[in-house]
């Protein structure tokens, strides 16, 4: 069943509707919550301009939350066999249950602003979910270097022994990496977080529809004003948001190899439980880390991402495109995907088993050949260039003696790890969302009575 049909006797073409629609009725599940609650908002405004009565408002709210706390909310939700998407889905429940006064809901809209609509209430929940598990993987890397930061490990340059470094110094590195990655994410929080409802196809209504009232109901912080650009959103938006999200892929898979790295028997800095690990079908030695391998392809795969969608949506003209559609089976499943990675992460984390004696081996004796130089300096009244020399001379004869005493002092140093200041750092970031204020629009349109005041024809929900 087609709702765009207005023809008699029509048949579609059922080996075009296959490929034409794709994975949408899969994938439009994930939206169902987020379409409902954009149908209510608009209903709403529909009675407030006059193109609903009581009556209708009343009975479509009731059935529009039915659906929502008792089938999507309960796995009850499907989108049947031949119904091309979610909305289609809805407006057709809606009919077949309620009669004529189903038909009205699409009233000022075009399936092209619901779905985009439906994306950025989609996003914000994620982002939110997003938000929360980074934390938990942040403080969890503060607890580490916090209880590791008296252990040293080698530092690399050009994987190539370098200056001392700590266990402390290395988890709390990542730990303010994803500080900036939520800097980014934040970004593209507030780019989402514009209302697109009633562009419609991308060139607005001539109903008179009032767009500021559905951006208060849905609780976005502004609009989209121009018609035409809230609908070049699309491919846009998605863009931007898998940016955000490959930031946080990067740093995850950065990682990943240092774990694996780290793990290798010539490094041997770290290990792990044999539990988390697998063997070989024909070595019965080997412990292989696949979690982390698997995280760094996965994360991989996620940076690659925005390349993907600037491809297929950067020659587009201005308007809709049935190729956002692409974007959308690729895009969405994202989110998912990087919560899992974050969740394994953490559980891998939480039985990392660090090495304590690693820099007694011989050879990490020139890891402080620049602590010996500094020395010099400091005692010696050296310049820093004849005490390099100096040194670069004592190896080069191989009668350096490594001075291992070493004792940093400035911020962000081994001696000074400053992680107060980053836990500080990432809360201000966090407190720029207005997780509270998305939260109170769902359990306001959801659960709350709705009155309106006949003198401004407002809501009032109580």
């Amino acid at each position: 069943m087609k709702i765009w049909n207005n023809k008699i006797d029509f048949s579609f073409d059922k080996k075009i509707e296959n490929f034409t629609s794709g994975k949408d009725s899969k994938i439009d599940l994930l939206l169902a919550p987020h379409d409902i609650i954009g149908t209510i908002a608009h209903v709403i405004m529909l009675k407030s301009i006059g193109l609903l009565n009581k009556k209708d408002l009343k009975i479509l709210i009731y059935e529009l939350r039915n659906i929502y706390v008792n089938e999507i909310l309960k796995n009850n939700f499907q989108i049947h066999e031949g119904i091309e998407d979610i909305h289609s889905q809805i407006e057709i429940l809606l009919t077949n249950r309620l009669g004529e006064v189903g038909k009205k809901i699409h009233s000022g809209r075009s399936r092209n602003d619901q779905i985009l609509l439906d994306l950025k209430l989609f996003i914000r929940a994620e982002i939110q979910e997003i938000v929360s598990i980074t934390y938990s993987l942040f403080d969890l890397l503060l607890e580490l270097s916090e209880k590791y930061k008296n252990i040293l490990m080698p530092g690399y340059t050009h994987y190539q022994i370098a200056m001392p470094s700590s266990f402390g110094l290395w988890f709390a590195a990542y730990a303010e990496s994803l500080i900036d990655d939520l800097l980014l994410i934040r970004t593209a929080y507030r780019i989402v977080n514009k209302n697109p409802l009633g562009s419609a196809a991308g060139y607005g209504s001539s109903l008179p529809l009032n767009r500021k009232m559905t951006t208060y109901l849905l609780g976005f912080e502004e609009l989209n004003y121009n018609v035409i650009y809230a609908q070049m959103g699309r491919g846009k938006m998605e863009r931007i948001v898998s940016e955000s999200i490959a930031s946080l892929a990067n740093t995850l898979s950065k990682m990943a190899q240092d774990i694996c790295l780290y793990s290798n028997q010539n490094f041997n800095f770290i290990s792990f439980p044999d539990h988390l690990t697998t063997g070989s079908s024909i070595m019965p030695h080997k412990k292989n880390l696949d979690v982390f391998e698997m995280i760094r392809a996965k994360c991989n795969r996620m940076i690659s991402l925005p390349n993907e969608i600037s491809l297929i949506s950067s020659n587009l003209c201005s308007g809709y495109h049935r190729d956002f559609q692409v974007i959308k089976e690729r895009f969405i499943p994202i989110f998912e995907e990087i919560k899992k990675c974050f969740s394994m992460f953490k559980y891998m984390l939480r039985h990392i088993i660090v090495r304590k004696d690693i820099l007694k081996e011989e050879k990490y004796k020139y890891l402080f050949s620049v602590e010996v130089v500094n020395r010099l300096v400091i005692e010696k009244g050296y310049s820093f260039r004849e005490a390099y020399k100096k040194v670069g001379v004592e190896i080069q004869n191989n009668c350096f003696k490594p001075f291992t005493n070493s004792f940093y002092s400035h911020e962000g140093s081994i001696g000074n790890l400053c992680n107060k200041q980053i836990r500080n750092l990432m809360k201000n970031v966090i407190k720029e969302f207005d997780f509270d204020k998305i939260n109170e629009v769902v359990k306001r349109l959801v659960y709350r009575h709705i009155h309106f005041d006949d003198s401004s024809m407002n809501p009032i929900f109580f």
